[in-house]
């Protein structure tokens, strides 16, 4: 059996589930196949290496499913584990892709031919308290992404908003709207059987990362939370994340992932009543520690995560946010103290 059959699952109602390779920790990203006649649509091909690309080779090889077989490639969000190949598959298979507009604007924002967000995110770090050793590692970091998404595509149909039908793979889907993990992220909802498609938004075992966002939104957590409040109403049968495996009980995940981010909060407040003030890096190091030494792409996450969090804190009140002059980093620093 070749590796690509290995992590290909044909599910009950016909979509085929694709456990497409990543060079980090999460190991694979979920693609989704969904048949429609002889043709196909494509949910989050994965990030762009020459490893995934011979991958994808094998696997419709192995599927039967010519290049010209793909009608459509939707993606869930930018980022680029689900974003990153599917420039390519458009210039292999001539098919359209779509993504929220909003999706559109970071992709562009962050990896287009003018992007400037990397300079803006290494700034907004130092900020926050990100030492100075640190950041060449972190540009280094930074400037590596741009192969995992190139090239971009060259065609771009805009998804409807949320609440409207959306037609793919011959079948209508509620477009679902989610912010908190990427901005312009959407899910796609069958209520006939149940089925939601649901990105990163609910994932099973993990917690989906919240990213703050220089120039984002200031409250990410803040309006993550409400997103999953909203998916309460959703009446699922079968959830089909972006990473790990397809699962049942969504509306228990989701009161899961609430009840984690409640624990992250009050432990946050916890520090904040231990000492006089901390910076989002220093909150940073205490949460996560060494999970994150020596290792620049996770540290950009943590990092997003802890301002996400302290944020929450101080837009609920909880905390109060202060810039505060740093003798040792020779500017002003954003710190946390308790309200």
């Amino acid at each position: 059996m070749t590796e690509a059959m290995e992590t290909i699952t044909r599910l009950a109602n016909g979509y085929i589930q694709v456990k497409v390779p990543l060079p980090f920790s999460l190991r694979w990203v979920n693609a989704y196949l969904l048949p429609h006649g002889g043709s196909w649509t494509l949910v989050d091909p994965g990030l762009r290496a020459a490893e995934t690309q011979a991958f994808w080779a094998d696997a419709l090889a192995e599927l039967g499913i010519a290049w010209k077989d793909i009608e459509s490639i939707v993606l869930t969000h930018y980022h680029p584990d689900h974003y990153g190949l599917s420039g390519w598959f458009q210039e292999k298979t001539g098919a359209p892709v779509y993504m929220s507009d909003v999706a559109a604007a970071y992709a562009d924002r962050l990896w287009g031919e003018n992007e400037t967000f990397s300079e803006e995110l290494i700034e907004a770090f130092r900020q926050h308290g990100y030492p100075e050793e640190l950041i060449p590692g972190m540009r280094e970091h930074l400037a590596g992404v741009k192969d995992q998404v190139s090239p971009p595509p060259r065609e771009i149909r805009i998804l409807p908003e949320p609440g409207q039908s959306f037609g793919m793979a011959g079948q209508a889907w509620k477009i679902v709207g989610g912010e908190g993990h990427a901005p312009g992220h959407r899910a796609f909802y069958r209520p006939e059987s149940g089925v939601i498609l649901c990105g990163d938004q609910v994932l099973p075992r993990i917690t989906p990362n919240i990213g703050w966002l220089p120039g984002g939104d200031p409250d990410p957590l803040g309006s993550y939370l409400a997103s999953l409040e909203s998916l309460l109403a959703y009446d699922v049968s079968l959830a089909l994340p972006g990473h790990r495996d397809p699962f049942p009980e969504f509306s228990g995940r989701v009161r899961e992932l609430i009840a984690h981010h409640d624990r992250r909060l009050k432990q946050i407040e916890d520090l904040l009543a231990e000492a006089e003030s901390y910076s989002s890096h220093e909150l940073c190091d205490a949460l996560f520690g060494a999970r994150i030494s020596g290792n620049s792409h996770n540290h950009r996450f943590a990092m997003s995560e802890t301002i996400a969090h302290a944020e929450r804190l101080a837009f609920s009140g909880a905390a109060l946010r202060t810039c505060e002059p740093d003798s040792e980093a020779g500017r002003s620093v954003i710190r946390y103290r308790k309200a």
